[in-house]
């Protein structure tokens, strides 16, 4: 007989989110988590007075109305921008690419100018047919742009060459015809006042939580504990890599509290060298507008994968897809387990995204 109605693995968004639901609609849940704390990625640490983003700048984002409306209920956010800057040889430039990075590279003033610049590198790249990422970005925005804020970045992102990387990886690239650095163009945007973590807390308020506990570790205690389990952790991982292992890219982080108040005077700056081992610095008090005498400093560096690594982004190229579509179809015939958020369905989700896919999944399972 089973002691719970859902086993929810992982308290991160969508975890809490669905043990959250079902707790109120008189469900009895279990909430278990490898880690010593709760909120996934999300996880906040108060350091010196600072909310310290542990695994990575979350910039709150999204267009959709119900997920913004959602999430209010559980913290206020303040009116944070994203506008981050990137370090190119000690020069800065503004992204996404607007008016200002224009105005920078080539001492132009009018959207025109701007166009005009473009349009001539492309067609001096004369690239008709992108066979790799590299030719789809010069043929998307130029060669300037490309060699300066996209090349190294994205080679330190993905472990490989640009011109080793498929095309379809940039689809477009955002070329914004105005002097606006606000990086997202959604209706709302914004940080918690006070961290993301207190959300996480208080969506698991009077539900039973283990943390310390890996699920796979203590499979045969927990695997009929309850009627049904929500899985977050790594999909192939579940099935044990029955079908081979996905690829995932991981990453590092280097933090240190600086005795000084104001290090980079922005909460995101880029590193688009190759030759700069971390892709971005993060300064996390100015998220929240910190007044604090010290600052504390995040430097983010992408690494490979694998197994007993932290992987954080799927490898969506067409030979992981079809291997995850494998999974899937084992996953769609399983009555009892429920995969969802970035590791269970192998997908690169925004924090909007995975709050709609929860609470979709709430409604199919729940209403």
């Amino acid at each position: 007989m089973a002691q719970y109605d859902y086993l929810v693995v992982g308290t991160g968004l969508f975890g809490s989110i669905f043990a959250y639901e079902a707790n109120k609609r008189g469900k009895k849940v279990l909430v278990i988590d490898k880690r010593d704390h709760v909120a996934g990625n999300i996880y906040t640490e108060n350091v010196e007075g600072i909310n310290v983003h542990k695994y990575g700048a979350h910039i709150f984002h999204t267009s959709n109305k119900e997920v913004w409306d959602y999430i209010q209920q559980f913290a206020e956010f303040n009116r944070y921008t994203n506008s981050p800057v990137a370090f190119y040889k000690d020069e800065v430039y503004n992204l996404p690419f607007n008016m200002n990075t224009f105005s920078k590279l080539w001492g132009i003033r009018t959207p025109k100018e701007a166009m005009a610049k473009i349009e001539e590198q492309k067609k001096e790249a004369g690239i008709t047919e992108p066979k790799n990422l590299e030719e789809q970005a010069i043929s998307l925005i130029g060669t300037d742009i490309y060699e300066k804020l996209i090349k190294g970045y994205t080679q330190k992102q993905w472990g490989k060459l640009c011109t080793e990387l498929p095309s379809f990886i940039i689809k477009r690239l955002p070329v914004r015809l105005t002097y606006d650095n606000n990086y997202f163009n959604d209706d709302y945007q914004g940080i918690p006042k006070g961290g993301y973590t207190q959300i996480i807390e208080k969506m698991l308020e009077g539900i039973e939580v283990r943390l310390n506990t890996d699920f796979l570790e203590n499979r045969e205690e927990l695997e009929n504990i309850a009627d049904k389990i929500i899985y977050t952790g790594m999909i192939d991982q579940y099935y044990d890599y029955k079908f081979g292992e996905l690829e995932y890219r991981s990453l590092r982080f280097e933090t240190e509290v600086l005795d000084e108040e104001n290090y980079q005077g922005n909460a995101v700056v880029n590193y688009t060298e190759y030759e700069v081992p971390y892709t971005r610095i993060i300064e996390h008090k100015h998220f929240e507008y910190g007044t604090q005498p010290r600052t504390v400093i995040t430097r983010e560096y992408p690494a490979s994968w694998s197994r007993g690594d932290e992987p954080y982004y799927a490898m969506n190229n067409e030979k992981n897809n079809s291997l995850y579509a494998k999974y899937k179809a084992l996953a769609d015939e399983e009555g009892h387990v429920i995969f969802g958020g970035r590791l269970g369905m192998y997908k690169y989700f925004d924090m909007d995204d995975t709050i709609a896919v929860a609470l979709n999944c709430v409604k199919k399972e729940l209403d």
